[in-house]
């Protein structure tokens, strides 16, 4: 389950911050994850819950944002519809993935005293 060394990685993370800021605790997380970044956002939920608890986190949720797989033509960049070809129908060339397999940690807010 890479969901709980993700969690890990995140509480590791704002830790660092709050001692940087000298802040007393987090108070919001908010994440960004791809719908091909490989992560099953409830396993990571639930990862979360058992990391935080006795952390400077402790009894703060996760705000994640889902972003969806968006394809562009590698050439000419325009977008290639949901469910079709890989394929530009302008220019004939490969698509690629424009987004969707990110996983970020966009802000921490904390409680500085």
């Amino acid at each position: 389950m890479h969901e709980y060394s993700i969690a890990s990685s995140l509480l590791r993370m704002a830790e660092e911050q709050v001692a940087k800021h000298a802040a007393e605790r987090v108070s919001a997380l908010a994440l960004s994850v791809g719908a091909l970044s490989g992560v099953e956002i409830e396993l990571l939920e639930t990862a979360w819950s058992l990391v935080r608890e006795r952390s400077c986190c402790d009894g703060v949720d996760l705000a994640i944002t889902r972003v969806a797989a968006r394809w562009a033509c590698a050439e000419c960049g325009a977008p290639i519809a949901p469910g079709g070809l890989l394929r530009c129908d302008d220019c004939g060339a490969s698509a690629r993935l424009a987004c969707g397999d990110e996983l970020v940690l966009e802000r921490i807010e904390m409680e500085v005293g």
